[in-house]
C-alpha cells in the first residue's frame, strides 16, 4: 500500500516529530524522566546522609518501573541480610505500585492479600521500608531501605520518596 502526502503534510509531520524530539530530549523513551542511574544515585546518597544522621547503616536499593535494579548501595558495616531485603522492597513497591507499609495491612491475616508474600518466588516484602517512586502520576521506580528497625527503614524510605518528588523530579 502506497501513501501519498502533499508537501504541506510532510512539512507538518516533520515539524511535529522535531518538536516531540526537542520536548523529550534527555528523557527515557516512553517516560517523563524515568529512573536513570544518575537519579538513582542522587536519591541513594540523600537517603544515606539521612541514615547516617539517625545512626543507621542502611542498604538502599532503587529499581526502575519494571522492578529491575538500577542501583544498590551498602553503607559501611550494614547487615549482610539487608542487601536482599532492600532489593526485594524496591522490587515489591515497583511491582505492586504501593508502599510496603500499605501492603503490610493488606497482607495481614484476614486481609485481602493475605499470603501474597509467598508469590513471585517469595520476593514480596510485607513490612515497612519500601516506597514507590512516582513522576507525573506514574510509578517510575521503587525505593527499598533496610538496616534499621522497621520504623527507621520506613522513615528513610518516606524521606527518600519525598526527596525524589521534591528535588529530583522538579
Amino acid at each position: 500500500m502506497a501513501y501519498s502526502f502533499s508537501d504541506e503534510q510532510i512539512k507538518r509531520i516533520t515539524e511535529n516529530v522535531v518538536n516531540n524530539i526537542r520536548a523529550n530530549e534527555g528523557k527515557t523513551a516512553g517516560q517523563t524522566g524515568g529512573m536513570t542511574l544518575e537519579r538513582a544515585v542522587r536519591l541513594i546518597e540523600a537517603v544515606e546522609k539521612k541514615a547516617a544522621e539517625i545512626g543507621v547503616n542502611a542498604v538502599v536499593a532503587v529499581s526502575n518501573a519494571g522492578a529491575n535494579p538500577v542501583a544498590v548501595h551498602c553503607m559501611d558495616d550494614s547487615y549482610i541480610a539487608s542487601y536482599d531485603i532492600a532489593f526485594q522492597k524496591a522490587y515489591t513497591v515497583a511491582a505492586l505500585k504501593m508502599s510496603t507499609s500499605e501492603l503490610q495491612k493488606l497482607a495481614a491475616p484476614g486481609g485481602e492479600l493475605y499470603g501474597i508474600q509467598f508469590t513471585n518466588q517469595s520476593r514480596i516484602v510485607i513490612f515497612g521500608g519500601g516506597e514507590p517512586l512516582c513522576e507525573n502520576g506514574r510509578v517510575v521506580g521503587g525505593l527499598g531501605v533496610s538496616g534499621g528497625s522497621e520504623a527507621q527503614d520506613t522513615l528513610l524510605a518516606k524521606f527518600g520518596k519525598m526527596f525524589f518528588e521534591e528535588a529530583i523530579t522538579k
